[in-house]
C-alpha cells in the first residue's frame, strides 16, 4: 500500500524537494497535506500541480485567497496554526515529513507524535529545543523518528545493525560555508550576498546563514545527542568542503563507517520516507574520478564562535538550547534584514544565554515561555 505523506513546511527548500521524491515515487507515495507559512502563491501552485488532499496556510489573512484559488478544485483548505496541529492527526496520514524552520515546526511534530505519526525530521529545531521532552514522547506514543538532515541520516544508515555499545563516537561533517579560512577580522566585512552564497548547497535563508556561521552544525550537534543518545564529548565536527561524506561512525574496534553520496537532499528525504526499503532513483550516483581529493580539517572555533555556543548549551541541557535557538533566529533574521553585522551575531547569542533564566527540567510550557522571554530580549538589545 501507498504511504500517505503530510509535508508541513511544502515552500521551502526541504519541502520543494520532498514534493518531487514523492511525485517520482508516486506508485510508493501518496501526498495527503501540504501547508506554508505565507507562500500563499506558490502553495497554491503546488496544490494545483500535485492534487493534495489538504492544503493548509498558517497565515490566517491568506485563507481566503487560497481558498478561492482552489475552489475549483477538491483541495479543502484550511488556515491557523491550530489547523497546522489539526491536520497531523489525521487518521489517513502514515508519515509527517516536518520541513518547517525554526521553533514554529515543534507544536505540530509534538501534535503527530501524540497521534502516533512517524516523523521524517527535517526540523531540527524540535530537538534543538525539546529534545528531552521530543524522545519521551516518541517512546510513549510508539512512533519512530527518521533524521532527513543529510548528516543525520548517514548517522543513522551507518548505525543499522550495529550494537550501540559499540558505537565510540560520531563525526558530523561540515562544508564550512563561504567564509571557510577567514579571520575575524575578515568577517566583520561580509555582506549579506557574501553569507548566501553556500558553496555546495542550495538551501533557504536561513539554513544558508546558519550554515555561514557554523551554527547549523551546532544544532546538528544538539540533534544528534537527542537522535543517537551519546554525550557531546561523543559528537565531533569535521570540515569536509566536498560535502560528498555526508557523516561517519568510528567504533570500538577503531574501525570507521562512512555514508556517501553527491550532495543532494532528495537522497536523504526519499531514504527516510520509504524506510526501510531503498527505492530506486533517477538521481546523479557518485563517482569518485569527479573527486580525485578529499579533504579533512578541523573548524575554527575561536572565528566561528557559534559552535562552541551551541555545545556550551548541550552540556548545560534543560531549556538553554531553546535560548540558544530562540536568540539565534532573532539575530539572524536582523542580519538578514540589514540591522546587525554578520559579526555579531554570536554576541547577540551569548548575551542571551547569559541573562535568560536556566531552567534544568522544563515543561513543554516553559519551553514556550523561554522562546518568547529569548526573543524578545534578543529583539529588546537589537534595537538599541
Amino acid at each position: 500500500m501507498k504511504k500517505k505523506v503530510a509535508v508541513l513546511g511544502s515552500t521551502g527548500s526541504i519541502g520543494k524537494q520532498a514534493l518531487d521524491v514523492i511525485s517520482r515515487n508516486s506508485d510508493k507515495f501518496e501526498l495527503e497535506v501540504i501547508t506554508a507559512g505565507q507562500n500563499a502563491e506558490l502553495l497554491i501552485r503546488q496544490s494545483l500541480q500535485y492534487n493534495p488532499g489538504y492544503a493548509v496556510i498558517a497565515d490566517d489573512s491568506l485563507y481566503n485567497h487560497v481558498k478561492q484559488a482552489l475552489s475549483g478544485s477538491s483541495i479543502q483548505v484550511l488556515s491557523g496554526p491550530g489547523a497546522l496541529k489539526e491536520i497531523v492527526t489525521l487518521p489517513v496520514i502514515d508519515i509527517v515529513l516536518t520541513a518547517m524552520v525554526g521553533f514554529a515546526g515543534l507544536p505540530p511534530t509534538i501534535a503527530a507524535i501524540e497521534a502516533g505519526k512517524n516523523i521524517a525530521l527535517a526540523n531540527k529545531e524540535t530537538l534543538v529545543v525539546a529534545g528531552e521532552l521530543i524522545t519521551l514522547l516518541s517512546s510513549k506514543h510508539h512512533t519512530r523518528i527518521y533524521p532527513v538532515d543529510s548528516e543525520h541520516s548517514a548517522i543513522f544508515q551507518c548505525i543499522l545493525g550495529e550494537n550501540p555499545d559499540s558505537i565510540e563516537k560520531i563525526i558530523l561533517t561540515a562544508s564550512g560555508g563561504p567564509f571557510r579560512g577567514m579571520s575575524k577580522s575578515q568577517l566583520q566585512h561580509v555582506t549579506k550576498f557574501d553569507a548566501l552564497q553556500h558553496p555546495v548547497w542550495c538551501m533557504g535563508n536561513k539554513v544558508t546563514i546558519d550554515s555561514a556561521t557554523l551554527m547549523n552544525k551546532g544544532l546538528e550537534a544538539i540533534e544528534a545527542h537527542w537522535l543517537f543518545n551519546l554525550p557531546p564529548e561523543r559528537i565531533e565536527i569535521i570540515i569536509h568542503a566536498q560535502s560528498v561524506i555526508h557523516s561517519l561512525v568510528q567504533f570500538a574496534d577503531g574501525s570507521i563507517k562512512a555514508q556517501m553520496g553527491v550532495p543532494d537532499m532528495r537522497m536523504p528525504i526519499q531514504y527516510a520516507l520509504a524506510y526501510p526499503d531503498r527505492l530506486p532513483s533517477s538521481y546523479s550516483s557518485f563517482n569518485f574520478m569527479n573527486y580525485p581529493q578529499l579533504t579533512f580539517e578541523k573548524p575554527d572555533n575561536e572565528v566561528f564562535r557559534c559552535l562552541d555556543l551551541a555545545y556550551e548549551a548541550m552540556q548545560q541541557g534543560g531549556n538553554m538550547p531553546c535560548i540558544l535557538n530562540a536568540a539565534n533566529e532573532v539575530a539572524v533574521k536582523a542580519f538578514l534584514n540589514d540591522r546587525i553585522a554578520f559579526y555579531r551575531i554570536p554576541d547577540f547569542i551569548e548575551n542571551a544565554m547569559a541573562h535568560i533564566s536556566f531552567i534544568k527540567h522544563p515543561a513543554l510550557e516553559d519551553y514556550y515561555e523561554t522562546d518568547r522571554l529569548a526573543r524578545a530580549f534578543t529583539s529588546g538589545h537589537i534595537g538599541k
